[in-house]
């Protein structure tokens, strides 16, 4: 047993100390990022703001929406080979879209049909609850052979070693940073594991930009704030799943008041008792469930909640000076607080 006492830090632990600026207004700032994949080579350009590969959130068109605003969707993975080959056969909102898969045999038997079909996959998403597996090293090595040229987003995991390991051993390109922090995620409770998300960012995007490799904040940004300091603290990317979470172009199951319209939606973890149930006949006897399950009110149009996101993230960029989402961490400065109001 060994105890790190270094203090490490979340979200709400932090602000942006503002610093002068020569930005003339928010509007001037640019939000758009271009990378290109350490391993694969393949460019992506866009709105670096991801909606998580949730059935709920993650769906085709969630897709077709944030495309306009050239932002991400990692799509759940729970839509038949079929509808996927559809998708992704013509269409412009496919280059800001991610192919999600497990690491299970059905997954990547699944995921080579759709190869086979003649469908070219630019954006490959493994995703995993748990990441330091020797098992899920070894799939994301056997997808990046698979598909050399896409470029393979992987997680999760938390500490620089395995970011390191995901990137030097050639299998990924983007690493999904994020244990336990999502609103309906209850591994922390359940396990007893995670690490403090903003840290956790930090210290692995330092680890990352390193070696030439891209990292993902996934989870905990329950509000623009936290979006905010997710870029501060070096994230390339940020997936976001409760936020856009009661958005019209979410799935799943509505409620409605009696009026007949939609009043809320019932938003849940994929490791909890909900999503093991629907897609799996229930929870094995050997597992607990890690996952909340919640109503969430309607939003409308996720346009809406793309418009206050992108004005929180403009504004955050205005008060340090930084012209470019790009300069965001070079401007940053966090400042310890025990309340952020």
């Amino acid at each position: 047993m060994q105890i790190d006492y270094e203090i490490k830090l979340g979200y709400d632990d932090v602000m942006i100390r503002p610093k002068r600026s020569k930005t003339a207004s928010r509007q001037l700032v640019d939000l758009t990022r271009t990378y290109i994949g350490l391993n694969s080579g393949q460019k992506i350009s866009g709105v670096p703001i991801i909606a998580a590969n949730m059935d709920t959130v993650g769906t085709m068109e969630m897709a077709m929406s944030l495309a306009k605003h050239q932002m991400f969707t990692c799509l759940h993975k729970f839509y038949d080979s079929e509808e996927l080959i559809k998708f992704w056969g013509d269409n412009p909102a496919s280059d800001y879209t991610f192919y999600t898969t497990g690491i299970t045999s059905q997954d990547l038997k699944k995921l080579k049909f759709i190869q086979g079909s003649g469908i070219k996959i630019k954006n490959i998403c493994v995703d995993v609850a748990n990441g330091y597996t020797e098992v899920f090293q070894n799939k994301v090595k056997e997808i990046r052979n698979a598909f050399p040229d896409s470029l393979i987003m992987a997680g999760n995991v938390v500490t620089p070693e395995m970011v390191q390991e995901l990137l030097i051993s050639g299998a990924a390109d983007i690493i999904k940073v994020g244990i336990g922090p999502g609103s309906v995620c209850n591994t922390r409770i359940v396990a007893g594991v995670g690490y403090p998300q903003l840290s956790a960012v930090i210290e692995c995007a330092e680890a990352a930009h390193g070696l030439g490799g891209l990292i993902c904040a996934d989870g905990g940004c329950r509000e623009p704030h936290h979006i905010n300091k997710a870029f501060g603290g070096g994230a390339d990317f940020v997936m976001l799943g409760g936020k856009f979470a009661g958005c019209d172009e979410c799935g799943g199951e509505w409620s409605y008041s009696e009026s007949g319209e939609k009043k809320s939606l019932k938003f849940y973890g994929m490791s909890s008792k909900e999503a093991m149930t629907k897609y799996n006949g229930g929870m094995a006897s050997y597992r607990a469930s890690e996952g909340a399950c919640i109503e969430v009110p309607y939003k409308g149009p996720v346009q809406d909640t793309v418009e206050y996101i992108l004005g929180g993230l403009r504004s955050a960029c205005s008060y340090v000076g930084a012209k470019k989402l790009k300069d965001l961490s070079k401007c940053t400065t966090f400042v310890r607080c025990t309340s952020i109001k």
